[in-house]
């Protein structure tokens, strides 16, 4: 009973991270970090999930390798998590419509206190990410490369996967 209750709560919870996941990718808050956070879930009662894991997993490491990889990444993206930040307080404090606002006043910072509390998470785990990244790849082109490897090692796991659910 216990173990039936546990795996329908893991279900549950991996499912709801995904499709909040999704919706976080046009809407405020962190898409990308909610759909891994779903599938690693998930990948714990499904095969399916377990063998798209590895490919996303190391897609996200090359990309945030990628991220720091200059100067102007890294300040770039430095700058807008701390934007996101400020958007976030900026909702949270709700002013009121200026006057070239020519929309209805209710279309002036939607969301209110909700939105602004995702954004200020999402641009403090984005500095989090930032760095992260920077003491793990920056100027460490064997750890780039070994991620390029695990890419190639994990697409060549799925394929094969594949080929055997075709058999």
């Amino acid at each position: 009973m216990i173990a039936t209750t546990k795996r329908i709560l893991l279900e549950i919870t991996g499912w709801v991270l995904v499709i909040a996941g999704v919706a976080a990718l046009v809407l405020p808050g962190p898409g990308l970090l909610m759909i891994f956070g779903g599938m690693a879930i998930l990948s714990q009662q499904y095969e399916w999930a377990e063998r798209r894991l590895a490919p996303i997993k190391y897609r996200a490491l090359k990309g945030a390798a990628e991220g720091v990889e200059t100067w102007p990444r890294i300040v770039m993206s430095s700058t807008l998590a701390l934007g996101l930040i400020a958007c976030g307080v900026l909702w949270i404090a709700g002013p009121e419509a200026p006057d070239w606002w020519w929309f209805d006043d209710k279309w002036w910072l939607p969301g209110g206190i909700v939105t602004g509390i995702t954004q200020i998470v999402s641009g403090i785990v984005a500095l989090v990410l930032i760095v992260y990244s920077y003491r793990r790849f920056h100027d460490k082109p064997e750890a780039v490369a070994e991620i390029e490897a695990e890419i190639k090692e994990a697409d060549e796991d799925f394929r094969e996967a594949m080929h055997h659910l075709r058999d």
